[in-house]
């Protein structure tokens, strides 16, 4: 369980990310963050930069961009509900976030009456029309 946080503590943004359970591992954290996908206080930063309470940091993972607010500071990686603890998410973030996951549960359900390929029988029957004209 992470320690309280102390007015003026910070922690690496790449510690922090991977303690905040964003990341499943520093690499990870820290490859989003050298590629571009993490930005703090809307810059874009290296790994070693320090996180502070009421930072704003911004996390793009995958479709998804998540834009949370530092909440307290943690080295160590906890339960999922301690890490939880450590940011709060901007409403408009996780609005637009379920909105976008509902988007693509509508396109992938529009997807599915797509049969695919013919199945061995619907290609026989296919084969028997094409015989008879």
């Amino acid at each position: 369980m992470p320690a309280p946080a102390v007015p003026g503590e910070s922690s690496r943004l790449d510690k922090w990310l991977w303690a905040a359970r964003f990341f499943k591992t520093r690499t990870l954290a820290a490859e989003a963050i050298d590629g571009g996908k993490v930005h703090l206080n809307g810059e874009r930063v290296k790994r070693s930069r320090g996180v502070k309470i009421s930072d704003e940091v911004r996390i793009r993972i995958g479709p998804y961009e998540y834009r949370v607010i530092v909440r307290s500071v943690s080295d160590r990686r906890g339960p999922a509900t301690v890490a939880a603890t450590l940011y709060e998410e901007l409403e408009e973030s996780r609005a637009a976030r379920e909105a976008l996951l509902e988007r693509r549960r509508m396109e992938i359900a529009a997807g599915a009456d797509d049969p695919g390929r013919p199945s061995k029988r619907d290609r026989r029957q296919i084969e028997q029309l094409r015989k008879r004209h």
